[in-house]
C-alpha cells in the first residue's frame, strides 16, 4: 500500500497553539482521574487496619504483570448524583477494564469500596451493564472483585427495575459458556448477594466476606431473630454449610491468588503474542497538535491516519470522489482494517461512497474504524436535490447492519446524524473512545441559538407581536452556553456516551488492543448450555 505523506508543520505557531490547547484538556482529564484514585486511597489506613488491600491494589495484584490493562469509563458519573467533580468524585463507584489474568484475557470489575463503601450510583449500574455487553460481544470471562454496600438507596427509583437486567445478564453469560469468577472481599448483601450467587466460581475471605439477603437489623425487625454477620452469611458458613463458595481464603492476597489459579485452569485460549509490526513513519507526539485549538478550523484527517497505521500505509478508496469523506484500507498492529474519517460535512456523494466501502469491508470480514470529525450531513437545497436523505439513509443502513467489529474514535465534532452515520454509541461499536477535543451534540451552540431566534422571530411576525430583543438575546445566550457545556468530552464520558477519554498519542495502542480483543473473540469457541451453571 502507498505510504501517506505529511504536510504538517510541527514548528509553526499554529501547531504549538494546538498542542498547548490539547495538552491542557488532557491534563484536566488526568487530574480528575487522579482525584478519583486519591479519593479511594484516602481510606488506606482503614483498609490496613482491617488487613485489607485497597481496591486498586487488588486489581494490580490480580493482573499479569507487564500486560496492558485497558481501563474503561474512568470518569463515569462525573458531576452526576453524588459526584461533585471535586472531593467526592467517584468514577461510577467501580474500577473496570480489560486485562490479562493467568495468561487469559478477561474483564475485571472491582467495587471501589474506598469511596462510599462501594455503593453503586445509577451510572455505576449502567457501567456494569456496559461491561456485560463487552463480555457478550467479545466472549470474555469476567472477574468481579466485590465489596459493596449495594445500590445507593437515595436513587433506588433510577436503579431498581434496570438492576434486574444485571442478574439476567449474569445468568445468560453463564448459559453462553462465558465464565464468571466472584472474589468477595467484603460485603455483598441484599440484592448484591445474587452477584456471587449467579457467578460460576466464588472465592471468599474468612472473617471479611458477608453474603446474605438481609442483615441482622432487618432479620430482627422481620422475624425477631437475633443473628450476627458471620452466622447469617460469613465465609465459614458459605464455605462449609451452604456451598455458595468454592474457595475460602485467609486474606485478600490469597483470595486473588485463588482467582488467578481458577483462570489458569480454565480451558481457555491464552493471549497470543502480537509480534512485531511496522510503526508509523511519523511521530505519534504530533497527534497532540493536529486538532486546531479553534473548533471551527478545518484539519486533514489523513495526518492522523498517517500517525496511527502500520508504516503509514493507506490505500485510499475513491480518493478523487467525495474527498470530504475519507475511506481506505490500512492495518494497525498487523490487523487489517477499513477506515472511515471526516474532513468536513458528509455530502450525499460521501454517503454513497461510505455505504459502498462499509459493505465491501463487511463482505470481506474486515473490521471498521471510524474517526469522527463532522458537523453532520450536509443541508441546503443543493444537498437535498442531490438526495441527502436518501443517500444518508444508505450509509446509516450500512453502518447499522455491518456484521464486522466496529470501533469509533471521537476526535473533533460529532454533530447531528453524522454521529449516527459514523457509528456513534447508538450504533453499538465494539468500543468507542474520545479525544479530549471531542464534542458531541445535535448541533453546535451557535447554530441552535440561531435556529431558536429564527423560530421566535417567525412566530412574532405571524402573530404581529413585537419581539422582545433583550429576552431573545438572553434566551440565545442560555442556549449557546447550555449546548457548549453539554457537548464537551467530559460531559459525554460521564454519561457513558463513550468508553473513556484517551490520550491522542495512545490511539494506535488502544485500537490495537481492541482489535486483538475482537479477533480473539471471533476465534473463540464457547460451550453453551441451556440454563447456565447452577450452584451445588
Amino acid at each position: 500500500m502507498p505510504a501517506l505523506a505529511s504536510a504538517l508543520d510541527t514548528r509553526s505557531d499554529a501547531f504549538r497553539a494546538n498542542m498547548l490547547a490539547m495538552g491542557e484538556k488532557l491534563a484536566e482529564v488526568r487530574r480528575l482521574e487522579e482525584a478519583v484514585r486519591q479519593n479511594s486511597a484516602s481510606r488506606k489506613a482503614r483498609f490496613e487496619e482491617r488487613g485489607q488491600l485497597l481496591p486498586r491494589e487488588r486489581v494490580e495484584r490480580l493482573l499479569d504483570r507487564g500486560q496492558p490493562f485497558l481501563e474503561l469509563s474512568t470518569l463515569a458519573g462525573y458531576r452526576m448524583h453524588d459526584d461533585d467533580g471535586g472531593k467526592n468524585i467517584m468514577g461510577g463507584g467501580t474500577i473496570a477494564g480489560i486485562g490479562v489474568v493467568g495468561g487469559r484475557r478477561c474483564i475485571v470489575s472491582a467495587s471501589d469500596s474506598g469511596i462510599k463503601g462501594g455503593t453503586i450510583p445509577p451510572i455505576g449500574l449502567k457501567k456494569s451493564l456496559r461491561l456485560h455487553e463487552v463480555a457478550f460481544e467479545n466472549r470474555l470471562p469476567l472477574i468481579y472483585l466485590v465489596e459493596s454496600g449495594g445500590a445507593n438507596l437515595l436513587y433506588q427509583a433510577e436503579m431498581f427495575v434496570e438492576g434486574g437486567r444485571s442478574f439476567a445478564n449474569q445468568a445468560r453469560l453463564s448459559a453462553a459458556g462465558i465464565p464468571q469468577i466472584a472474589i468477595v472481599h467484603g460485603s455483598s448483601t441484599a440484592g448484591g448477594a445474587y452477584l456471587p450467587g449467579l457467578s460460576d466460581y466464588v472465592v471468599l475471605v474468612r472473617k471479611r466476606s458477608k453474603i446474605f439477603l438481609a442483615g441482622p437489623p432487618l432479620v430482627k425487625a422481620a422475624i425477631g431473630e437475633d443473628a450476627d454477620d458471620e452466622s447469617l452469611g460469613g465465609a465459614d458458613l458459605h464455605g462449609s454449610v451452604t456451598g455458595l463458595g468454592e474457595y475460602v481464603a485467609e486474606d485478600d492476597a490469597q483470595a486473588l491468588a485463588y482467582g488467578r489459579s481458577v483462570m489458569e485452569h480454565l480451558s481457555w485460549d491464552e493471549v497470543p503474542d502480537r509480534g512485531m509490526t511496522p510503526e508509523p513513519l511519523f511521530d505519534p507526539e504530533d497527534l497532540m497538535g493536529i486538532v486546531p485549538a479553534e473548533e471551527k478550523s478545518p484539519f486533514d484527517m489523513k495526518e492522523i491516519i498517517a500517525r496511527i497505521v502500520d508504516a503509514s500505509d493507506f490505500l485510499e478508496f475513491k480518493a478523487g470522489y467525495a474527498p470530504d469523506t475519507v475511506c481506505g484500507h490500512a492495518a494497525i498492529e498487523g490487523a487489517k482494517i477499513g477506515i472511515l474519517a471526516n474532513n468536513g460535512p458528509i455530502m450525499p456523494s460521501g454517503s454513497l461512497k461510505a455505504a459502498q466501502f462499509i459493505q465491501l469491508c463487511d463482505q470481506a470480514g474486515t473490521p471498521l474504524v471510524f474517526l469522527q470529525n463532522t458537523t453532520g450531513y450536509m443541508v441546503g437545497s443543493a444537498a437535498e436535490r442531490e438526495g441527502a436523505v436518501k443517500h444518508g439513509s444508505k450509509m446509516i443502513q450500512a453502518v447499522a447492519n455491518a456484521r464486522v467489529p466496529k470501533f469509533t474514535i471521537l476526535i473533533g465534532g460529532s454533530y447531528g446524524a453524522g454521529n449516527y452515520g459514523m457509528c456513534g454509541r447508538g450504533f453499538s461499536p465494539r468500543f468507542i473512545f474520545s479525544w479530549p477535543s471531542a464534542r458531541t451534540a445535535v448541533m453546535g451552540g451557535e447554530q441552535a441559538a440561531k435556529v431558536m431566534e429564527i423560530v421566535a422571530r417567525g412566530k412574532g411576525a405571524r402573530e404581529a407581536v413585537e419581539v422582545d430583543e433583550e429576552a431573545l438575546a438572553k434566551q440565545s445566550g442560555m442556549i449557546r452556553a447550555g449546548i457548549e457545556a453539554q457537548s464537551g468530552a467530559l460531559f459525554a464520558t460521564a454519561r457513558l456516551w463513550d468508553d473513556g477519554i484517551i490520550d491522542p498519542r495512545d490511539t494506535r495502542r488502544v485500537l490495537g488492543i481492541c482489535l486483538s480483543i475482537a479477533a480473539e473473540g471471533e476465534r473463540r469457541t464457547l460451550r453453551p448450555n441451556a440454563f447456565g451453571v447452577a450452584r451445588g
